[in-house]
């Protein structure tokens, strides 16, 4: 059975992605092993790991909008943001009612210049700036340009809100409930996290670590399945091989490229009735 393919993970709390990524590696006896999308110590939920040659098709994929459901609590801010850092003053009791939540909230919804925690895994000068919050360093991080499609309360029960967001790729919900208990005057925290979806993967198909298997594996020609197919001959194949686009009828940005036997060649860009391929996979090894 090829290894080559993807595995959705529900990662468990208190370990990092690159401890999942670890535990894979080791399970399948292979070092070509990454994850889709880091997800704190204290989060759990849907967590892709791709495994051998389909780490190349990960570019692909991480780019996928992210849904999470979580919990926080107002009152104080955190040095983390979330509930394992220390609080960064007094208490302050929410005042607010939950319509001037859900008005707070809107302002957090569409695209945003949102500055990540200083524990975080954002490179500082090449150091990770956790790294360097730990050595009492002062951080700056710098914002980035994310979006939030949704930002929603599920339960209001003060001090304590459960929410639903949705957003893009690169968003901190840390910094999503910090900047909340900001606009709020009272501060706030993340108190847990689920992933539940990544792109295309669910809870609902995400497996236990505990429990995952070869047999879990999605294989990569299962992969990308949004993208359009394109099939080729087996002469248009060597071309493909090659890195030599070929004539197509497919529409759309990116096509998936198959030769006869039914493998999964390459990814291309659709432009002007051709394909040029852009990821060529050109072997079946699993490693």
């Amino acid at each position: 059975m090829s290894l080559n393919g993807l595995v959705v993970i529900d990662k468990p709390a208190g370990m990092t992605s690159h401890d999942v990524v670890d535990h894979i590696r080791a399970l399948f006896s292979m070092s070509r092993v990454g994850h889709l999308g880091t997800l704190d110590p204290m989060a759990t939920g849907v967590l892709p790991v791709c495994l051998g040659k389909a780490t190349r098709l990960g570019q692909y994929i991480s780019g996928s909008p992210k849904e999470y459901a979580g919990e926080l609590r107002f009152g104080f801010s955190t040095t983390t943001y979330d509930r394992e850092g220390a609080a960064t003053g007094p208490e302050c009791p929410l005042t607010a009612s939950i319509d001037e939540v859900r008005n707070a909230m809107h302002r957090l919804t569409g695209p945003l210049s949102q500055v990540p925690p200083a524990f975080s895994a954002k490179k500082i000068g090449g150091v990770p700036a956790y790294r360097l919050a730990r050595r009492g360093k002062t951080v700056e991080t710098p914002p980035s340009q994310v979006e939030v499609y949704e930002f929603e309360i599920t339960k209001f029960d003060p001090p304590s809100m459960q929410f639903r967001v949705g957003c893009s790729p690169g968003t901190y919900i840390r910094s999503l409930a910090h900047d909340l208990g900001g606009i709020l005057g009272c501060g706030a925290h993340l108190t847990s996290l689920r992933r539940t979806r990544s792109g295309e993967f669910t809870e609902a198909q995400a497996i236990p670590l505990a429990r995952v298997s070869a047999a879990d594996i999605r294989p990569m020609e299962k992969l990308l399945e949004s993208l359009p197919r394109v099939d080729v001959s087996d002469v248009d194949e060597e071309r493909v091989r090659h890195g030599n686009q070929i004539p197509c009828e497919a529409q759309g940005q990116f096509a998936r490229i198959f030769n006869k036997r039914g493998e999964f060649l390459a990814v291309a860009v659709i432009e002007n009735g051709f394909v040029h391929p852009r990821l060529v996979l050109t072997s079946n090894t699993s490693d």
